[in-house]
């Protein structure tokens, strides 16, 4: 059986088991297993809808029917979930509950409201498109899903850009004028931090650019060059300058940045999206 073959059966297995509490409404598979990236270190992950908590005592039941070999349970760093390494095959199993109305209100802000994030803004939008749907008791997840395959709006389209064009490098306090101070302190971490920032918006812009709900943060390099057919000339090659430059500390970054910044100015002023002025 391959790995792909292995995830799903797993998956569905434990979304049968969470099909059986009231709480739960809808359980669907995400990731790489539905992105068509599995590969051997390919995880699970499950969106578990709820209305209402599952006890840890439930969820720990779920665990043990099969065991495992490490578990954090009643976890809330992030949204909240459980983790485990799967006893019999090793697979780590990531859980994410999610409120429907919480994951209503996501897909509205982009898909009704057009509201810009800065970075990631469509991640929950590209997340319910790309879903497996395990279990759905009321068809609510095919409705859902239904809404997130409409056509990607104008107005957020132009909402993105707005939002997180002038931050890269136009205004005071942009990206590129707080990395260049960074960089005369020799303050690593304060580089690292703002690149990361400085690519989560450019990231933002180039997926709205060419339509299509942002992917998230795991191979996000090849993603935009696999999917996008607006791209930068040289993008790959610069994003990984930047990278590099960033990390030692070196001087030659911001000649790096302007190059990555340049390309995508380029390609909006092309699209009409971008004054030159701005």
């Amino acid at each position: 059986m391959n790995r792909n073959s292995t995830l799903f059966n797993l998956a569905q297995e434990i979304a049968d088991q969470f099909a059986q509490l009231p709480q739960v409404i809808a359980v669907a598979q995400g990731g790489s297993a539905t992105s068509g990236t599995v590969d051997k270190a390919s995880d699970i992950d499950l969106y578990v809808f709820i209305t209402a908590v599952i006890p840890l005592t439930d969820r720990q039941a779920i665990v043990d029917r099969r065991g495992a070999t490490r578990a954090d349970m009643g976890l809330n760093f992030w949204d909240p979930g459980d983790e485990w390494f799967d006893a019999p095959s090793g697979i780590e199993i990531d859980v994410m509950y999610w409120d429907p109305r919480w994951i209503e209100d996501q897909i509205d802000r982009v898909l009704v409201h057009h509201q810009a994030s800065m970075g990631y803004t469509t991640c929950h939008w590209h997340t319910l498109c790309n879903v497996s749907i395990l279990f759905d008791r009321d068809n609510w997840l095919y409705a859902i899903k239904e809404r997130c395959a409409s056509p990607y709006p104008d107005p957020l389209r132009e909402a993105i850009i707005a939002k997180n064009h002038p931050v890269l490098r136009s205004v005071i306090p942009a990206y590129y004028n707080q990395i260049e101070k960074a960089l005369k302190r020799y303050d690593l971490v304060s580089v690292n931090h703002r690149v990361a920032a400085l690519l989560a918006s450019y990231f933002d812009i180039l997926f709205t650019l060419n339509r299509l709900p942002h992917p998230g943060e795991k191979r996000l390099l090849q993603r935009a060059t696999t999917i996008c057919t607006l791209l930068p000339p040289g993008m790959s090659q610069q994003v990984e300058a930047v990278l590099r430059k960033s990390a030692s500390g070196n001087a030659a970054l911001m000649t790096e940045i302007d190059s990555l910044l340049d390309g995508l100015d380029a390609l909006l002023m092309r699209e009409g999206l971008l004054r030159t002025s701005e």
